[in-house]
Formats: C-alpha cells, structure tokens, sequence
C-alpha cells in the first residue's frame, strides 16, 4: 500500500518583515518550525524567495485552510550561506545603481530610481521608484523587456510606502509587466 503523500498544514502565523523598503506581512509556517523574535528567515513571496526577519508570532492564527493565496510562507530559518548570500546580493545592487539611473534616463523614463533589490533566489530584479503605478513605470518595465534584461519588476513608491495596487488587475508591478 502506497502511504500518501500530504503537504506540511500552515498552522503558525507570524509577521515578518522584509525587503529595502520594509514590507510587513503575514507568513504562514509548519507547526514544526519555531523561529523567534528578531530571528532571520527566508520566505516564498510572490516575488520570488526573500529574507525577512520574524517580528511576531501570532498567538491565535487568522489563516484559514481555504485561503488561497498567503502573503509569505515561511521556507526556513536563515543559514549562514543565507546571510552570505544576502550581503553579496546587497553589494551587486549598490553596484548596479548608477547603471540603472543610466538606463532610466537614457530610455527618458520619468520615473526617479530609489533602490534596487534583488531576491534571495537571485531570480528578479525589483526597481524601487518615486511614481505612482502608471503610464511612466509601465514604459520602465516593457524597455526591460525588450532589451532582455531578466525579470525585472518595477515597484512604485508613494510617500507613504509601496504604492498600492488598483483593484483591476494588471499594470506595473502586479507581477505581470516587466517579464
């Protein structure tokens, strides 16, 4: 008899916090994993695997089994390779700055460039920009496109953080321009 195989439950809920720009959200972990307070972990988000530290574990999980799509879920604890990693991706994203501010200026994007992150897969390039989540950074994400430059997603900034997303669907920095 075949023993069937079941996915891990996300039974334990924390906020973590992650990314240049301080995103806190939610992320859902096995009950088997334990991090604590000011604990460096790695999470799947959907902009690919990142860093994040443990700000608070939750004491009454909010999740439901049948929520579709979390905001993070928790991979593992931080390796020392992991912390290794993030430091070298760091260094290549300050050194790939000014390349950028070139690139935006010479495509004549009216976006200003305000941080560069790469995810701790190394997979996706995010381009934190002072606009908001219109014509300007949708021109920024197809000439990465076009020139194939990986997957780069452009993120707006607002004064009061990511810009939010509208409701509709699609346009810069849903995860569908810039790819």
């Amino acid at each position: 008899m075949i023993d069937e195989v079941r996915e891990p439950v996300l039974s334990q809920e924390y906020l973590v916090r992650f990314g240049r720009q301080s995103e806190t959200v939610r992320c859902f972990g096995t009950e088997d994993a334990n991090p604590q307070r000011g604990e460096n972990v790695i999470v799947q988000t959907d902009r690919g695997e990142r860093l994040a530290t443990i700000m608070q574990k939750l004491p009454q999980p909010i999740f439901e089994e049948t929520e579709a799509n979390p905001q993070a879920i928790l991979v593992r604890t931080a390796s020392a390779e992991d912390m290794q990693r993030a430091d070298e991706l760091r260094q290549k994203a300050d050194q790939e700055f000014g390349i950028w501010q070139e690139r935006i200026d010479e495509w004549q994007v009216a976006v200003e460039l305000v941080d560069l992150e790469w995810t701790h897969d190394g997979e996706r390039l995010l381009l934190y920009v002072l606009n908001d989540r219109g014509p300007e950074c949708t021109k920024l994400a197809l000439m990465t496109a076009a020139k194939g430059l990986g997957i780069v997603e452009v993120v707006p900034l607002s004064s009061n953080g990511i810009a939010a997303q509208k409701k509709s669907g699609g346009g810069c920095g849903s995860g569908g321009c810039g790819h």
